[in-house]
């Protein structure tokens, strides 16, 4: 039997005037993007944080410091090949995640398979990811369309020694 971790990743970001709106990787037309260090994809953010957190390998501020200037509008999917591969070399394998995006526009549906495929491509085909969304009922700071945030769950397996 093969041994199972489970890890959790949360993300939000601020809305940005002027900067380009990234989500699972997927550049999505939109007058306003995420304010962050990098692209601010919060839905790969999320994921990231969730495959750290279930190797036990910290988290993304650890692994990619916010103050790090050369990460400065890196793109998210090459900041989750770099943590994926670590994961890896800890001998973990992605078995499968759910990403949920948090917030009332812009509506997903369209880019979803889009979104899944660049998610599981950066991560070499390993397991299934796959991306929903849901509204707050204009609730919080995600109803009142002042950003996004996301939330992840990922499973990761390895063989026992």
């Amino acid at each position: 039997m093969p041994e199972l971790r489970v890890g959790i990743g949360v993300d939000a970001h601020a809305f940005a005037d002027g900067v380009p709106l990234v989500l699972g990787g997927v550049p999505i037309s939109s007058p306003r993007g995420l304010a962050g260090h990098s692209d601010g994809d919060v839905v790969t953010h999320a994921l990231i944080d969730a495959l750290l957190g279930a190797a036990g390998l910290g988290d993304i501020g650890s692994l990619f410091p916010s103050d790090d200037p050369e990460l400065r509008g890196v793109s998210s999917l090459k900041l989750l090949r770099e943590a994926y591969a670590r994961v890896r070399e800890a001998g973990w394998r992605l078995a499968n995640a759910d990403v949920v995006l948090v917030g009332n526009e812009p509506r997903i549906a369209p880019l979803r398979k889009e979104m899944q495929a660049a998610l599981t491509a950066a991560l070499g085909g390993d397991g299934a990811v796959t991306v929903r969304a849901t509204t707050t009922d204009g609730l919080g700071f995600t109803g009142r369309g002042e950003g996004l945030a996301a939330h992840a769950a990922a499973l990761l397996a390895r063989q026992p020694d």
